[in-house]
């Protein structure tokens, strides 16, 4: 393979007959680690034991239906159809059994039911029905009116399958007693009857995630709120089974007046401001509670015209006319019946009725019932907001989570008991370690270990510099001395060993371009840029606001994308040695320099990787805001320069929206492979002494367990007909490693006044008893509390000891370029992918 002169593609007729697709398994775990200082550690996982461990769980499929025969939708109907059922029948013909209802199809008991099949009647007192009335301003004579009235429901039961208890319990070695799909399921029954303790506390329920009232709420603004509970899951551990509690936090909508909930949402001063379209689609499908009937809604939309405008049909009571039918707007209305809605008689109406049957309240006279989710994107702002307030120290959460233990007493729950589940009221005691840093390598050969995950340039010269030539600056409309920060910038680039020539033109924004569009502006700036500068090599763009500049995404997106410019943005408040120093790192790595290098890396002392070709691969997919139907962007970078591993090329596809695994690896077109693992095999055999990749690391985000198998079977087979299209007849060793984020377990000193050092890793009792994970906190944690980045092994084809492959890991972390701490997620590959895919800005490259 290192022979071959290039990397040419077989042509399409020509494909290689050799079979490509491979069926791979999730590897076991084969040892655990033992580098690094020891380090005593608590967690927040709560150990469970069961004492009756053959308990049988029994599944039963459920289906509810009106009188009518129409299918009842909707989880809180659901579940209170069921407690009342549970008040009626449980006696006599459920043996008293205690249920586990997930409010919609299926329920769990302990042991079996009498029967296999049961037909229920039940009757809701309090419940919704319909019944004709006159007194309502709908937009017909007959109208619907939630009235409380009894109604029934039948409640159809059947038996569906078995589920043993003992299935979540593990060996001592670790081997599963029963295959995985039967562990999951029992899993699943327990989680149900935490999601069925918190519906009874009347929590708003995200997952597993429970939220119970909208006290102390965080104020990130839009009339959004965001409140803090708790994340309860139970999960499989080499120890057996432990409850995962860990402080959650979800959006909603500020409950209160609707009107002043606009104001908010819209930042407005006043109600003759709000844009009605928007508010409109804001307003859609949320509840109010509507103050003249104590009762709850569901808006639909707004009335077409304003309340003193809008017209519907009512019965006449009495009088002559008694039984015919007369026009009244809904002002009239309510100002004879209820009230004078005097401050919403110019604005439209709520409308909570039918599409073809509408029903017209006073936005005045209706609040926004609590507890709403708020499921569109935050703004900048608020994202920063919610991360600022939201925030708590190592002791507080520990505070915070053992009392909700001692609060919600989880295996008092009567389903519980009944399984003889006992939860221990402290956080799971477990032994880290504390890996070594790397030394990192600087230029006049300067070599630097760390200190608490955080190293700095002063003093010292960056390894490879590159000279910026031909540049411009361009200023929109931040006062400061143009000339004063390219002589900063330079005699900062001096001490950091790095060449600036004086900027070729210094371009000012002019005055009048400030009231036109982010877009308008950038391309204005752009043209006169370009009369001082024909080809700039590099351009220094200094914005007019310190975050959230309308204009750096345009910026952004036309320089990069169209132009093809280097660009860095600033916005300088008090230039200092070091903020300039921070922006030439990022300057000198993305015209080509390197900044430092892992002193392991020249010459190449990374075991396994040393001797054969390695292409280290980071995998991510970026999905469009929720209610946005636009193409997901899938982003790879691929490692160049072997023995480097600290160099990345990067190469982006746009795909089919909520689509999490990558389908453009490989694409047979006419014109050959024009997937991304073609440009990534290309760029490494060009930049690695022409030497393809016989080893293949692959650093992968974004997916859960559930698509562990698709990763390995469908995203690495995709990877192998690239590179057998590629002429080759053998097929590389994978190692494939996912690395996850959202998750909920926390790592806590002892102590629990600080955050865990750098470095600190968990791989026994906390990790999963059968598989290959593992728990890294790479970096230092310097505000809240940090959360470590959970490992998944899901291939190791290359063979690394557990020592060798969690210090590669953590190395990684270190190798950032434009950093100066190590990385959160420890593994440059994959954080590079994630920040591509969060710009969005590539996309006409794709």
């Amino acid at each position: 393979m290192e022979g071959s002169s290039s990397m040419t593609q077989t042509p399409i007729s020509k494909e290689p007959e050799h079979p490509s697709h491979r069926d791979y398994a999730i590897t076991t775990r084969l040892g655990v680690g033992d580098a690094g200082d020891r380090i005593q550690l608590c967690t927040n996982h709560f150990n469970v034991s069961i004492r009756q461990p053959n308990v049988v769980f029994y599944q039963y499929s459920v289906n509810i239906t009106t009188e009518n025969g129409d299918d009842v939708e909707g989880k809180g109907i659901g579940r209170r159809i069921m407690n009342q059922l549970c008040k009626t029948y449980s006696s006599d013909h459920l043996d008293g059994k205690f249920l586990a209802y997930d409010g919609d199809k299926i329920l769990y008991t302990i042991g079996p039911l009498p029967q296999n099949a049961f037909d229920f009647k039940v009757s809701l007192e309090g419940s919704f029905s319909k019944r004709s009335d006159d007194g309502s301003p709908s937009g017909i004579s007959k109208r619907s009116k939630r009235s409380l009235l009894p109604r029934s429901y039948q409640v159809h039961i059947h038996y569906a399958a078995r589920i043993p208890l003992k299935t979540v319990l593990v060996s001592e070695r670790g081997a599963s007693s029963t295959p995985e799909r039967s562990s999951q399921d029992a899993l699943r029954v327990l989680d149900i009857v935490l999601r069925q303790q918190a519906a009874e506390r009347g929590c708003l329920l995200v997952r597993q995630a429970f939220f119970h009232n909208d006290r102390n709420p965080i104020e990130v603004g839009g009339g959004v709120i965001g409140i803090r509970d708790f994340h309860s899951s139970f999960r499989p551990t080499h120890e057996g089974l432990s409850l995962n509690i860990d402080v959650s936090t979800t959006m909603i909508l500020q409950p209160g007046p609707v009107i002043k909930f606009l104001l908010a949402n819209q930042s407005v001063q006043s109600p003759q401001q709000i844009d009605w379209t928007k508010a409109g689609k804001m307003l859609k499908h949320l509840r109010v509670k509507a103050l003249h009937r104590n009762m709850e809604f569901k808006v639909i939309g707004l009335s077409p015209k304003p309340c003193n405008q809008q017209l519907f049909l009512m019965k006449i009571k009495d009088g002559e006319r008694a039984g015919q039918t007369t026009e009244v707007t809904v002002y009239d209305y309510f100002k004879n019946t209820y009230f004078d809605p005097v401050l919403s008689a110019y604005f439209p109406c709520l409308d909570v009725g039918k599409p073809n049957r509408p029903n017209y309240l006073p936005m005045e006279f209706c609040h926004l019932v609590s507890l709403q989710r708020y499921t569109k994107a935050l703004s900048v702002r608020q994202r920063a907001s919610l991360v600022e307030k939201s925030r708590q120290k190592p002791l507080e959460r520990i505070k915070t989570l053992n009392d909700a233990m001692y609060t919600y007493r989880y295996d008092e729950d009567p389903f519980m008991a009944g399984c003889g589940i006992t939860i221990e009221k402290q956080m799971t005691r477990v032994q880290g370690r504390v890996l070594k840093p790397p030394m990192l390598k600087f230029g006049r050969n300067e070599n630097v270990i760390p200190n608490n995950g955080r190293w700095n340039f002063n003093n010292k010269l960056v390894l490879k510099p590159e000279a910026i030539k031909n540049w411009a600056v361009v200023n929109f409309s931040f006062p400061c001395d143009m000339n004063r920060i390219s002589y900063q910038l330079f005699e900062c680039g001096r001490k950091k060993g790095i060449q600036i020539d004086q900027p070729s033109a210094l371009v000012e924004e002019d005055p009048q371009w400030k009231n036109a569009s982010p877009v308008e502006r950038v391309e204005r700036m752009i043209a006169k840029m370009l009369e001082n500068i024909k080809d700039p090599y590099f351009i220094l763009c200094i914005l007019p606001e310190r975050k959230n500049s309308a204009l750096y995404g345009p910026w952004k997106n036309i320089c990069l994308t169209q132009k093809g410019f280097n660009t860095q943005c600033i916005c300088p408040t008090k230039p200092n040695d070091q903020y300039l120093t921070n922006v030439l790192l990022k300057i000198n790595s993305k015209l080509g320099g390197i900044n430092s290098l892992l002193a392991i890396e020249e010459p190449c002392n990374i075991p396994l990787i040393n001797k054969t070709p390695t292409l280290i691969l980071g995998m991510d997919i970026s999905h469009a805001s929720p209610g946005r139907a636009e193409p997901s962007v899938a982003a790879v970078v691929g490692s160049t320069r072997w023995p480097l591993i600290s160099r990345y090329r990067a190469v982006v596809r746009t795909q089919s929206p909520k689509v999490e695994i990558i389908d453009s690896l490989f694409q047979l077109t006419k014109e050959g492979d024009k997937g991304i693992m073609n440009e990534l095999f290309q760029e490494f055999y060009m930049t690695s002494q022409k030497r393809k990749p016989k080893q293949i690391i692959i650093f992968r985000d974004g997916v859960s367990e559930t698509q562990f198998n698709q990763v390995l079977n469908i995203e690495v087979n995709q990877i192998i007909k690239a590179y057998q299209h590629l002429g080759e007849t053998d097929v590389p060793k994978f190692t494939v490693i996912v690395a996850q984020k959202k998750h909920h377990t926390k790592l806590f000193q002892s102590t629990g006044t600080q955050n865990v050092p750098p470095g600190t890793i968990v791989d026994t009792k906390i990790v999963h008893p059968t598989n290959y994970d593992f728990y890294l906190c790479a970096h230092a944690g310097m505000i809240g509390t940090s959360r470590p980045a959970h490992y998944h092994v899901l291939l190791d084809g290359i063979g690394f000891k557990p020592n060798d492959l969690q210090n590669l890991i953590h190395y990684l972390s270190y190798v950032n370029q434009r950093s100066t701490t190590a990385t959160s997620i420890g593994n440059t590959p994959y954080s590079y992918s994630l920040l591509i895919t969060k710009m969005h800005i590539p996309l006409s490259l794709c």
